[in-house]
């Protein structure tokens, strides 16, 4: 992921659920007028009621120059380059590109959310669990909730109580997302067939978007609940109902467990799996030499994974199992 991204998501003017409405009359103002900074703070003061102080009215510009929505030449301020394809595309769709390029942690919360609603502090725990790097204190909500109404802006999530959850339109975005953020197109790594005897596979290397990766082994500690594997470069994301057979639940966080590389192979070649009640089952058929997978496999037949209820869709699990000729 980019490590330049900005940490701090800076609030609009105009309320908490027109951020949005906000950005472009600055834009459509800037484009027309490209005003002086005077003329800028000027504008603000005359269209937004009890706002009057320069310093929080430029902190607010200095964002929007930030993300590259404008650009100041001397003292007059022009569109940036962002913002001159937002102008000429000002669809949610593009905005969204724009914002999750430049600031850390948006698309890794729509990840979260479509697992389940969240209140403004899980949301803010996430975040620090998902981005250690925002740094913010934990209990501070002030940041997730400016993460959360440049959201709501847009229309991907919605307030429901205490809580807030994906829009319709929110989930279409996590929907596809998983494949179109990722640093490089699917690819297959080795077209190669790969045969022991019995097995038969073929290796895909898959490749996903590195915030729901990050957002995957946060919900896991960063650690295989099977083999006990704790270092995030041996880590994949293992997809409980497969990636090339439903491709409607790529993005579904309730639908893949961080496995480490070599039991993430020994699941997809059907060696075990997990039941409804997270424990270990293990093929029949399945026999090795390895101490590795005899006591991290075979012998724990059986056993309960270290799995929190419900970080697994029950119901995945059961689809999942329907197809093992084995269970």
């Amino acid at each position: 992921m980019p490590t330049d991204r900005l940490r701090s998501i800076v609030p609009m003017f105009g309320g908490g659920t027109r951020y949005v409405d906000t950005l472009d009359g600055i834009v459509e103002f800037v484009e027309t007028h490209n005003p002086t900074t005077d003329e800028m703070v000027g504008w603000h003061r005359g269209t937004f009621p009890n706002v009057s102080s320069r310093d929080s009215i430029m902190r607010r510009v200095s964002y929007l120059q930030q993300v590259g929505f404008l650009h100041q030449e001397n003292d007059w301020w022009v569109l940036g380059q962002v913002g001159r394809e937002y102008v000429q595309d000002q669809r949610t769709e593009t905005l969204l590109r724009i914002m999750c390029s430049r600031n850390v942690g948006l698309r890794s919360l729509l990840y979260a959310l479509s697992a389940a609603p969240m209140t403004l502090a899980e949301i803010s725990n996430q975040q620090l669990d998902t981005h250690p790097e925002l740094g913010w204190s934990r209990g501070q909500t002030d940041m997730a909730t400016q993460r959360v109404n440049w959201l709501r802006s847009m229309g991907l999530i919605e307030k429901q109580g205490d809580a807030y959850s994906l829009t319709s339109q929110g989930r279409q975005f996590v929907k596809s997302a998983v494949e179109k953020w990722a640093d490089a197109e699917l690819s297959t790594a080795s077209s190669n067939e790969v045969k022991d005897g019995t097995y038969e596979t073929t290796i895909h290397a898959r490749i996903v978007d590195p915030e729901f990766r990050a957002t995957v082994l946060a919900r896991y500690d960063e650690k295989c609940p099977v083999s006990g594997v704790d270092h995030p470069g041996l880590l994949d994301v293992a997809h409980v109902l497969s990636w090339s057979e439903f491709p409607e639940y790529r993005a579904d966080v309730s639908n893949v467990l961080p496995l480490s590389k070599t039991h993430h192979a020994a699941f997809d070649r059907e060696l075990f799996t997990i039941d409804q009640k997270y424990r270990l089952q293990v093929n029949p058929a399945f026999e090795t030499e390895s101490e590795l997978l005899q006591r991290t496999i075979i012998n724990r037949a059986g056993e309960r994974m270290s799995l929190p209820d419900g970080s697994v869709d029950r119901e995945y699990v059961n689809r999942h199992n329907a197809s093992l000729e084995w269970v």
